[in-house]
This record gives structure tokens, C-alpha cells and sequence, in this order.
């Protein structure tokens, strides 16, 4: 991959052995791009980068629950984020549930990809349209649906 990502490192804490192992398993090819991480997961990420002699740029945010989600969300907004990983912890509750969910909102209303598993994760990182130029997401449409309308678009013209 030619182009340099900003990528976002995310994970609950029953999660961060996981994405440590990711990130790990996808060294080489992050340590080509500049991440983002919560403050424990970057922390984390960065440290095992570092014992394997892995050179790496990871900014460390807050952690999660003070304020890191909402950081990385910001980095979202303002379009400093190419990519998310947010490993979640599904199965516990979490304190800061609005936060995670303002950040995946952002994520989904600005059509940033987000990853919430290790195989959509490795899906996105080592997808071609990163340095396909002529590939250019389209934005999402929010506009009220008229099917009317919709279905008359989708007819063939004769």
C-alpha cells in the first residue's frame, strides 16, 4: 500500500489481547501508516511494537472511558481518520456506552470504515481501493425516501 493511512486502534478491555495480536499480525504493514489509539490500547499496541523492534507513530489519546473515544470521534469529524478498528466487548457492559456509540455514529455519518471484527478489520486493511485513485466513496444520502420516485429512477429508458 502506497498511500499512508490514519488509522484508529480502539478496544474494550476483554478485547486488547485481541487487537494486540491483530495489530501484531498486521505489523508490517501498520507500521507504514500513522495510528491513532485510546490510551491503553495505543499504549499497548505501541509496547509490543517496540519489544519486536516494530517502528511505529501511534498517538495515544485518553483512554476510553475518559474521553479517548470521544477524541478519536473528533479525529472522525474533523476527517483526520481513514480507517477505525474497534474491537468491542459485546458480552459486558460499559460505562461510557455513549461515547462508543457517539463514535461509531460519526464513523457511519462520515463514511469512515469501521471495523469491529479481526476479519472485517483484515478485509479493510488490505483492501486495493486504498490506492485505487480513481476510487472515490461516495458520501452517504440522508434525504427523505419516496419509493415513488426510486422506483421510477430504476427503470430501463427505452
Amino acid at each position: 500500500m502506497r498511500r499512508k493511512l490514519r488509522i484508529a486502534l480502539v478496544a474494550h478491555d476483554n478485547r486488547k489481547a485481541d487487537i494486540v495480536d491483530w495489530a501484531l499480525n498486521n505489523a508490517e504493514m501498520l507500521s507504514q501508516h500513522r495510528l491513532f489509539g485510546t490510551g491503553t490500547t495505543g499504549t499497548l499496541v505501541r509496547e509490543s511494537f517496540m519489544k519486536r523492534g516494530i517502528a511505529s507513530d501511534i498517538t495515544c489519546m485518553h483512554s476510553g472511558p475518559m474521553g479517548g473515544d470521544a477524541e478519536i470521534a473528533a479525529l472522525v469529524v474533523r476527517k483526520e481518520i481513514d480507517f477505525a478498528v474497534f474491537f468491542i466487548d459485546d458480552l459486558n457492559p460499559q460505562p461510557h456506552e455513549a461515547d462508543i456509540q457517539m463514535l461509531l455514529r460519526q464513523c457511519r455519518i462520515h463514511n469512515i470504515p469501521i471495523a469491529c471484527n479481526r476479519y472485517s478489520a483484515d478485509l479493510m486493511i488490505t483492501s486495493s481501493l486504498w490506492d485505487d485513485a480513481g476510487y472515490v466513496p461516495k458520501d452517504p444520502i440522508y434525504a427523505p425516501f419516496d419509493r415513488k420516485a426510486f422506483e421510477e429512477s430504476l427503470k430501463v429508458k427505452e
